[in-house]
């Protein structure tokens, strides 16, 4: 079987960065953009500091606020309207993973018609988008340069899970000094999101030589900044090592893809509208324990990487050490303890469960799981055993 390996075009890293995109989107050919971000950001200052830089290159552009953070069929649909209404040539998001999302979403629409709901699964796109560049904000999903977009069927309650190669933006932008003023909960689960990438993208069956060494680097350097930028968020050093590190996990799951955490976390997003890398920090101990089997030497080479001396360890024992590991740093950076605290019903479980079964992340997952086991790592998860 052949394997594919997919990333943007172009990739542009460092302090400052952002000010180059008015002349990436020259390059690109768009002189009327579409600005896709939230309301948080465009009240912040940061969206208008972007119309500004696109204004030195006589690009017009327009600021869209209505990415949701959990971006919604809804969102996309009032996205295509105005993008249409104002006549726009490309689109740039602002923001994270939900601006990203979001952003693909209308693209894919705009371009291709119909609804966001006919491109759930993967490759379903037959026409390319137009040009789309991502401004990345936070250290954690790599939207702003994979091939998945998560929406949120706000009728059915669950995360469509769109996985298209059409949909990577042209050009990604990592400035971390936009990093600089995320607040430390929001540091910790984008963090904690970009370690799960790494993770779930190591042990996946479909893990290869590339994404290997880009998921491991990512464990590494995650392990060791992301409690400094959660402590002292003003720390540049930390700040772009993470900028690095969540970009690594991306390059790596976006071509292994991902597992059960991703596939039982968007459930949780999809039924409860809750931060997705919170429901990733508390699955990832309790989905990746029942993993160890499927392939316990990778589990080994993740605690090395979190920097564990596993020299006179068993196999068995390295592995538990990597679990332990996790469940350490979440602690450490004020990850909640369970489900519970969130607010999970566990009535909710089963059918839960079972669109997860659904889900196209878990195809990669290292052990198949029965709809009850799933139902059993939830329950785990909720009482935080």
């Amino acid at each position: 079987m052949s394997t594919y390996y997919f990333l943007p075009t172009r990739n542009v890293f460092g302090e400052g960065a952002v000010n180059e995109v008015g002349d990436l989107m020259l390059s690109l050919d768009a002189h009327s953009v579409m600005i896709v971000t939230d309301k948080f950001l465009a009240k912040s200052g940061m969206a208008d500091q972007v119309v500004a830089i696109l204004a030195k290159s006589n690009i017009k552009s327009v600021v869209f606020d209505g990415a949701e953070p959990n971006p919604t069929d809804k969102n996309v649909e009032a996205g295509v309207d105005f993008f249409k209404h104002h006549d726009c040539e490309g689109i740039i998001s602002l923001g994270g993973g939900s601006s990203h999302d979001c952003a693909k979403g209308i693209a894919l629409v705009a371009s291709n018609g119909g609804r966001i709901h006919d491109y759930e699964g993967i490759d379903k796109a037959t026409k390319d988008i137009m040009p789309l560049l991502a401004i990345n904000t936070t250290a954690g999903t790599a939207s702003e340069i994979t091939r998945f977009c998560i929406i949120t069927d706000a009728s059915r309650h669950v995360k469509m899970a769109i996985v298209d190669w059409r949909v990577t933006p042209k050009v990604a932008v990592n400035d971390p000094e936009l990093m600089k003023g995320m607040p430390p909960s929001l540091t910790a689960a984008t963090g904690i999101d970009a370690l799960t990438h790494a993770i779930e993208a190591y042990v996946s069956s479909a893990a290869n030589p590339l994404t290997d060494t880009a998921a491991l680097k990512a464990i590494e350097m995650i392990y060791r900044y992301l409690p400094k930028a959660v402590a002292n968020g003003d720390y540049m050093h930390a700040r772009d090592k993470m900028a690095y590190a969540q970009y690594l996990a991306g390059i790596a799951f976006n071509n292994a893809s991902l597992g059960y955490v991703h596939a039982m976390a968007h459930q949780l997003g999809g039924y409860y509208n809750l931060p997705h890398g919170v429901c990733n920090a508390i699955l990832l101990p309790y989905v990746e324990e029942f993993n160890i089997i499927g392939n316990m030497n990778r589990f080994r080479d993740i605690a090395e990487a979190m920097g564990i001396n596993t020299k006179n360890m068993t196999t068995t024992a390295a592995a538990q050490a990597c679990i332990d590991a996790i469940k350490l740093i979440n602690r450490q950076i004020g990850i909640p303890a369970n489900l519970r605290e969130l607010g999970v019903k566990p009535e909710d479980f089963e059918v839960m469960a079972q669109n997860a079964q659904k889900d196209v992340c878990c195809l990669t997952n290292p052990r198949k799981a029965t709809t009850a086991q799933v139902i059993e790592i939830y329950r785990r998860a909720y009482e935080g055993e």
